[in-house]
């Protein structure tokens, strides 16, 4: 891979550069929250094409975030990885799902640590190359666990899952009366209860959706705290601002879906 160096800095500027996304990346992840509950309600293939959506903004919001930009050999390889997760899923039975994640991923990783043998630039470049690029295949491969929760447990959990996390970046986004904590409870109580509702709606059970949709809201406020770095630009919260929430809680979803079946 050729040496992908970080962006130039740019003009000086003071503050904390700590800002969380806005409504606009909030209101992107909702409807791609939506869209991926309706992807899983219509079945996996479609659920496959939204998340190929998920894993081109994720991709290239993990490289922006870390300000190595241009950065196309990393992205369209991290990018790769995860349409091969789903791939490897959708060619699986259901109880093989998360195995054929998981040896995509090992696979990935591998091919990765090979092609930055050819990568001339200094030991310094080289690191953050192969650290940059194998976590944005790992988060990558990652959104692609909401194919293998939906092989294995069915839709309702990535249904609950997925709106709750729409819910609590729309709530994070509000401006509430009381700061930074009563925002925080706001976003988290409004998983929860969107978890109850739509769990109680699929079947999948109020009680689990209570949980699942805690636990996505947890995974949703975290990923909006690692994509509020918006240096050295705005895009980052385009694409990591968008992406992040829902990535990040595709674990969360998994391991509940596994606990609670």
């Amino acid at each position: 891979m050729e040496a992908e160096g970080p962006a130039p800095a740019g003009a000086r500027r003071t503050g904390s550069p700590i800002i969380p996304p806005g409504i606009q990346p909030a209101a992107l992840t909702a409807v791609l929250g939506l869209l991926l509950a309706g992807g899983a309600a219509a079945g996996r293939p479609v659920l496959a094409v939204v998340l190929v959506l998920l894993e081109a903004v994720t991709a290239a919001g993990w490289f922006r975030l870390n300000g190595m930009w241009p950065a196309r050999q990393g992205i369209a390889l991290a990018f790769m990885g995860g349409v091969a997760a789903d791939v490897a899923v959708l060619s699986v039975n259901g109880g093989h799902a998360t195995a054929a994640l998981l040896g995509t991923l090992g696979g990935w990783l591998l091919l990765v640590l090979v092609l930055q043998l050819r990568h001339h630039g200094s030991a310094d470049e080289r690191l953050s190359s192969l650290t940059a690029t194998s976590a944005s295949t790992l988060l990558a491969v990652v959104a692609a666990g909401y194919l293998a929760v939906d092989a294995h447990f069915g839709s309702h959990p990535v249904v609950t899952g997925a709106v709750a996390v729409a819910a609590a970046v729309l709530v994070r986004a509000v401006r509430l009366p009381g700061g930074e904590p009563v925002s925080l409870a706001a976003a988290f109580a409004a998983a929860a209860v969107v978890g109850v509702l739509v769990g109680s709606a699929t079947g999948f059970g109020g009680g689990h959706g209570l949980l699942l949709g805690a636990a996505a809201g947890v995974c949703a406020l975290v990923g909006l705290r690692v994509a509020s770095y918006d240096w050295p630009s705005r895009f980052v919260h385009f694409t990591a601002g968008v992406a992040l929430p829902l990535t990040l809680a595709a674990p969360a979803v998994w391991m509940l879906a596994a606990a609670l079946s």
